[in-house]
């Protein structure tokens, strides 16, 4: 069994790429393109705006694969901002502040900066297409 489970590692590794991008991308869609609708939806120009940006460009890029290494990172930097401006202060402990999707979103882009995108990803294409041109 552990010999399947070894095969499967590059597919579930864009797998957790697709997903967590997907969900980052989302938030995203909210603050920038307003949908799903949402009660506040922050003003154009301000830091949360910003980061509703990153989130939806960065997070596109992450989703398709694109140039991950630079865009996880910048996404693992932004998550670690959002938890230490808007979470930290409001209690030390992530259950309580809300932190705990920015904690994971963190330390979660910061693996993909390290491990790429996986073999489903427009990275992995581009790979292939020099490899197979030489």
């Amino acid at each position: 069994m552990l010999p399947a489970i070894h095969a499967l590692h590059p597919h579930l590794l864009s797998l957790l790429r697709i997903v967590a991008s997907l969900v980052l991308f989302s938030y995203g869609t909210q603050k920038i393109l307003h949908f799903p609708a949402a009660e506040n939806v922050p003003a154009v120009g301000s830091l949360s705006w910003i980061a509703g940006l990153l989130e939806l460009t960065l997070g596109f890029l992450v989703l398709i694969g694109f140039q991950t290494r630079i865009a996880s990172f910048i996404l693992s930097g932004l998550m670690a901002f959002a938890y230490f401006l808007a979470h930290a202060p409001k209690s030390f402990y992530p259950a309580q502040n809300g932190g705990v999707s920015a904690i994971l979103f963190c330390f979660i882009f910061l693996f993909l900066a390290g491990a790429g995108g996986g073999p489903l990803s427009a990275d992995a294409l581009t790979k292939r297409k020099q490899e197979s041109a030489t």
